[in-house]
């Protein structure tokens, strides 16, 4: 395949692999070659946080990586936040707190509060708000997705995420 070059990754817990051009972005990798397009791709500049992912357990805009960057590395998709069966507390707050209309902006929210937690398992509301605001969201105003990260937050605490899977620590 010409320039293209191998890429090994851990994502969601699966080892993964697939052959990348030098230049392709980790998004496309991760929707067009992995066959994973829970992860959207918005604005390409890094803006709108529609991408977010984690890489080796940090949340990164995947629009703003290579592929050939992630080579080796563990990453965590939205795919990867639900146990087989069972929503991710921070997806079920979201359910019940309507907290995604349109659902562009969900991934990269999801797993911005899922880092927040993870750092910070009791923030209080205006920390929330700063988390999120590295994430553009054009329906629900924001309020919804603030109340769902403090329910889920809470949740997580009192033991809700307590089977390695869904804890705040390595999804």
């Amino acid at each position: 395949m010409g320039d293209s070059r191998q890429i090994r990754v851990m994502v969601n817990g699966q080892a993964r692999e697939g052959r990348a051009a030098p230049r392709k972005l980790l998004v496309d990798f991760l929707r067009e070659d992995l066959g994973l397009t829970g992860t959207h791709v918005g604005c390409e500049h890094g803006i709108c946080g529609a991408c977010t992912i984690l890489v080796n357990g940090e949340a990164v805009r995947s629009c703003l990586m290579l592929a050939v960057q992630a080579d080796g590395a563990e990453l965590t998709t939205v795919e990867g936040l639900a146990a087989p069966g069972k929503l991710h507390p921070l997806q079920e707050a979201f359910r019940e707190h309507h907290a995604l209309q349109c659902g562009f902006c969900t991934p990269g929210m999801l797993l911005t509060a899922y880092d927040l937690l993870r750092v910070k398992p009791a923030p209080n509301e205006e920390e929330i708000r700063a988390a999120l605001s590295a994430v553009l969201c054009r329906c629900t105003g924001y309020w919804s997705i603030i109340e769902a990260v403090k329910t889920a937050a809470r949740r997580l605490r009192e033991g809700g995420g307590t089977d390695g899977k869904r804890s705040l620590g390595r999804p």
